[in-house]
């Protein structure tokens, strides 16, 4: 049977991936300038932030199952061009109202990310699969690194209406690219409309899928601890300029791309399972070396933050494994698995970075924030562990190893 039509080249999976981090923080160097110029405060302006995130973490609860039913090209090109359109709203927006109006609607390009792994999922053996999505994360770890510099440019120079106008202009092209390049690549069965198409709750019934995604949720959440208590702990504990502060948490990154290579270059020889848990044990195995040094009185900089870049290199090891085991519980639900995993992630970013804000001290916070990154990644670890016994105990990957069934 043959399984897809066209599938996309790989610049494009790398496009839509990457610019969905780009549509959050290319525009954060313009946050007051936009207060400034649409009258309001800062604290309002900030929705744009704060309900961007909670705005796509329903869209890719509506998207994922979506494209189940009717498919990922005709998802994907709507969401596109709503983003387009949106993105238009907003450089042209007159009022703090329609310029959050048309900043919400912007979430639908989280589209673009979530849907990018089902169709990988969709053209690709479950290894193959890691393997892909290994390649793609490191690609798309560049984009929060480009974005802010050159949302700041773009801001200086023309003002923070050329970055929507960008985002506009990138929309309509990424629409125009996966018009010619995308085609449909749900599996065949799904569109055989004489039975009706399973629900998102059979895959929420599956207890490896929750392995998985819990997995994928508190990696991630270790990243968004790093995040929240980073900037706190580097001035009151390390005291670094705001200059070096930008760099170390930079290397976080450059860990992630260097781990997304490893899983490029060793998916397809590995269980998912296996690669799991060697990023799960990376990054422990630095944070635990992290919390020894403070323990013996080391407080240099640079250490507690070589300590903190094995959870970026775990990460981008564990995360490709976590993602592609998620969507192949289930191969004809990929979309609602790549939906719903990345859900929880925003959800559970959402949660740890409120619990850091109230757990890290002020003063000599470094040892709490190593602890609460090292709790997180330890739980990933066990859910790790639990979707590799769950796999054994169900004779996994038998079931669905192929994306067609």
């Amino acid at each position: 049977m043959n399984r897809t039509r066209t599938p996309p080249h790989l610049i494009t999976l790398i496009l839509l991936t990457g610019f969905s981090p780009m549509s959050l923080n290319m525009f954060l160097p313009s946050l007051a300038n936009i207060a400034v110029d649409l009258e309001t405060d800062y604290s309002t302006v900030s929705w744009a932030v704060s309900g961007y995130l909670a705005i796509t973490a329903i869209i890719q609860l509506i998207i994922g199952p979506l494209s189940d039913r009717i498919g990922r090209r005709r998802v994907l090109l709507v969401a596109l061009l709503v983003f387009a359109f949106a993105s238009a709203g907003c450089t042209f927006a007159p009022n703090i109202e329609a310029f959050l109006f048309c900043r919400m609607l912007q979430g639908s390009i989280i589209g673009g990310y979530a849907l990018s792994l089902a169709i990988v999922r969709d053209t690709r053996t479950e290894r193959e699969a890691v393997s892909l999505i290994g390649y793609i994360g490191m690609a798309m770890a560049i984009a929060p690194m480009v974005g802010p510099m050159l949302g700041g440019v773009l801001d200086t120079f023309f003002g923070w209406r050329s970055v929507f106008g960008f985002y506009a202009a990138a929309g309509f092209g990424l629409l125009l690219l996966c018009w010619f390049d995308l085609g449909e690549t749900r599996p065949q069965r799904a569109t055989d409309t004489s039975t009706p198409a399973p629900g998102t709750t059979a895959l929420i019934r599956e207890p490896l899928f929750w392995a998985y995604a819990l997995c994928s949720t508190l990696s991630v959440g270790a990243f968004y601890i790093f995040l929240t208590g980073a900037p706190l702990v580097a001035q009151s504990t390390f005291n670094v300029t705001t200059a070096e502060l930008g760099l170390y948490i930079g290397t976080i990154t450059v860990g992630f791309m260097i781990g997304g290579f490893l899983a490029g270059r060793v998916g397809q020889h590995f269980e998912p399972t296996t690669i799991m848990i060697a990023g799960r044990v990376v990054a422990c195995t630095g944070l635990a070396g992290g919390l020894l040094l403070l323990a013996s009185g080391i407080t240099s900089a640079e250490l507690f933050f070589a300590s903190t870049i094995f959870v970026g290199l775990g990460n981008g090891i564990t995360m490709p494994g976590s993602n592609a085991g998620a969507m192949s519980v289930r191969p004809d639900l990929a979309g609602s698995a790549a939906g719903l995993s990345g859900a929880l992630i925003v959800s559970g970013g959402a949660v740890l970075t409120t619990v850091t804000g109230n757990l890290v001290p002020q003063t000599n916070g470094g040892q709490t924030l190593l602890m609460l990154m090292l709790a997180a990644s330890g739980l990933a670890m066990a859910f790790a562990v639990w979707a590799a016994w769950l796999r054994k105990k169900g004779g996994y990957p038998a079931r669905s190893s192929d994306p067609s069934l």
